[in-house]
C-alpha cells in the first residue's frame, strides 16, 4: 500500500510540474509575442486610451517574471480590469476575465463545460462498446474473413475525418431517412429523453472514430495474449474457446484499454471543435472557435488551460489505472 501511494503521490507531483510548465508555456506564446500585445489582448475595436490601460492592467513595463506572477495571480484569484485589482467575490481559479464582454472566463467555461461532457462521456460509452466489440471479435474470428472484413473497417474509420462522418450521417439519418431530427442542444435537466436524442448523431460520429483504436488495441492485446504459453495449456486441458477469449484474453487487455480510455476522455473534452462546431452544440469547442474569431485573448487563454489541464489530468489518471489493472506494472 505504501509503495501504491507513493506511486499515485509522484504522479501527482509530476502533473503540477507538468501544469505549471504548461502555464509558462501558454504565456509566453499569448503574451510574450512580438507586437504590441496590448492591443491584441484588449481586441481590434480598442481605442488608444483603452489600449494603455491594458498595457497597465498587464505589467507589460514591468520585467517578465512580474507579468507571469500577476498572471498565475489572475488565474486563481481573478482579475477586475476596471482597476487592476483581485476580484474577491470570485471563487479561484478564476482564469482572469474578457475584456470584450466582462464576463469572468471562469463562468463561460462553467456554462459551455457540460455540453462538452455530455457529448464526450455519451460518445465514451459507444465508443467502448464499439470498439471492445470489434476487438474481440477480431482475435476470436483471427485469420477468417471477419477478422479481414472488420480490419478493413476499423482502418477506414481510423482514417476517416470526424466531420466527414458527422455530414454522411446527417444526410442519410436526417435527410434520406429521416429517423431523427437534426441535432439542436437540449439540457440534460430540461428533458432527458430530448437530451440523449439530439446528441446521438454527434455521439456517433465521435465514438466512431475513437472506437477504430479502440478495435485495434483490443485486438492487438488478446491476440498477444493468446500466444502465451498458459493459454495453451488452456486449451491441453479442455477449456472451450469462449471461456478463454472472455476469462483470460480479453483481462489482459483490460489494463491497456483504460489506460487508453483515460487519455482519450482528457483529449476529446477539448478536442471535439470539429464536432461541436459541426451540430451547433454550444460547448467549449465551439466557444473558442468564437473566441479566436472575435479575438478575445483571455478566453482563448483559459479555454486552453482547462483543455491541457484536462490531458494532464487524464495521462496522470491513466498512468494509475494502468498500474491498478495490472499488477506487473512497476511502481517507480
Amino acid at each position: 500500500m505504501n509503495g501504491f501511494t507513493g506511486f499515485v503521490l509522484r504522479r501527482v507531483i509530476g502533473a503540477v510540474v507538468t501544469l505549471f510548465a504548461l502555464s509558462v508555456i501558454i504565456y509566453v506564446v499569448f503574451y510574450v509575442t512580438p507586437g504590441n500585445v496590448a492591443q491584441i489582448t484588449c481586441g481590434p475595436r480598442c481605442s488608444p486610451a483603452q489600449v494603455h490601460q491594458v498595457a497597465q492592467q498587464l505589467h507589460l513595463d514591468d520585467p517578465l517574471y512580474v507579468r507571469y506572477g500577476h498572471f498565475l495571480q489572475g488565474i486563481f484569484a481573478g482579475q477586475d480590469y476596471s482597476t487592476g485589482t483581485s476580484v474577491e467575490h470570485c471563487a479561484a481559479p478564476c482564469l482572469g476575465q474578457s475584456y470584450q464582454t466582462g464576463r469572468q472566463v471562469t463562468d463561460v467555461i462553467w456554462t459551455k463545460l457540460p455540453v462538452s461532457v455530455s457529448l464526450v462521456l455519451g460518445a465514451m460509452v459507444i465508443w467502448l462498446v464499439l470498439g471492445i466489440g470489434t476487438g474481440v471479435l477480431s482475435a476470436w474470428r483471427r485469420g477468417r474473413f471477419t477478422e479481414r472484413a472488420l480490419t478493413a473497417v476499423t482502418l477506414a474509420g481510423t482514417a476517416t475525418p470526424v466531420f466527414v462522418i458527422g455530414l454522411v450521417l446527417m444526410i442519410v439519418v436526417c435527410g434520406e431517412l429521416r429517423l431523427l431530427p437534426f441535432p439542436q442542444y437540449v439540457n440534460l435537466t430540461d428533458d432527458p429523453e430530448q437530451w440523449a436524442w439530439n446528441l446521438l448523431l454527434p455521439w456517433l460520429s465521435l465514438a466512431l472514430i475513437e472506437a477504430a483504436g479502440f478495435a485495434r488495441l483490443t485486438r492487438a492485446s488478446m491476440l498477444e495474449t493468446l500466444a502465451e504459453d498458459h493459454i495453451r495449456t488452456f486449451r491441453a486441458y479442455g477449456v472451450g474457446e469462449r471461456a478463454i477469449i472472455v476469462r483470460h484474453a480479453l483481462r489482459g487487455a483490460t489494463a491497456s484499454v483504460i489506460a487508453l480510455n483515460a487519455v482519450t476522455v482528457g483529449s476529446a473534452v477539448g478536442g471535439a471543435v470539429l464536432t461541436e462546431t459541426l451540430f451547433g452544440l454550444p460547448g467549449i469547442g465551439q466557444e473558442l472557435v468564437h473566441a479566436v474569431k472575435v479575438v478575445d485573448l483571455p478566453v482563448v487563454v483559459g479555454m486552453v488551460l482547462v483543455t491541457g489541464f484536462f490531458v494532464v489530468l487524464a495521462n496522470a489518471l491513466a498512468d494509475v489505472l494502468y498500474a491498478v489493472a495490472d499488477r506487473r506494472v512497476v511502481l517507480a
